[in-house]
């Protein structure tokens, strides 16, 4: 069961920063990995296929083996964990184990699931739009675990600098899914500080 953090919700997103620099011999347990990935499985998603799949990579030994598909970043193996989130570029196959028990329990009609896997199998006979969704979807998953690591105290970065390829091949990950970031989780050693951000006006455009 997910505990309730001690922070509200603005709190954390403002302590938030991206840690690059982490206390190598600071561990973190499966059980609080695991507390982590069920929070992030709890992200939106389109018609809730849940489009993502999290690789764990908890040890300094399977951690040593994505340093150098990393470019040699030592956050990866200073870290207390990596998370590899990939996003699902089948998401349609999942309709079944998402749905069925909902009409199993009475809580939607055998019309209506009918007709929404009509529409998703429509929607996936456009592979631009099977990837845009891995991606997007995949990535609401990934904010929502940087955001629970820090509500619980630990620190996280993001990382996009890696050799997709090499991961693929290295770790064997099945064509279905599509590497869309790392993620370092640990404790940080040096004090995040707030980062720059633009104007309100400057991302903002209220239509009319």
């Amino acid at each position: 069961m997910i505990t309730t953090a001690n922070k509200d919700f603005f709190t954390v997103m403002n302590e938030r920063t991206s840690t690059r620099a982490y206390n190598s011999e600071k561990e973190i347990t499966k059980e609080e990995l695991d507390e982590l990935l069920l929070a992030a499985g709890k992200a939106p998603s389109a018609w809730n296929l849940q489009h993502w799949k999290f690789l764990v990579f908890h040890g300094k030994d399977v951690q040593q083996r994505l340093y150098p598909i990393a470019y040699n970043q030592q956050q990866i193996v200073d870290a207390s964990a990596v998370i590899a989130v990939l996003g699902d570029l089948e998401a349609e196959q999942n309709l079944e184990e998402v749905f069925g028990p909902l009409v199993e329990q009475g809580f939607m009609m055998p019309e209506a699931k009918e007709r929404l896997a009509m529409n998703v199998a429509g929607a996936y006979k456009n592979t631009q739009y099977a990837r845009d969704a891995a991606v997007c979807n995949a990535s609401l998953a990934a904010m929502q675990f940087m955001l629970a690591a820090k509500a619980k105290g630990w620190d996280t970065c993001p990382i996009g600098g890696y050799n997709a390829q090499a991961f693929i091949e290295e770790f064997k990950v099945p064509s279905r899914y599509l590497p869309v970031m790392l993620i370092t989780v640990g404790k940080a050693t040096v004090p995040g500080h707030p980062s720059s951000r633009m104007e309100l006006d400057k991302i903002t455009e209220w239509v009319k």
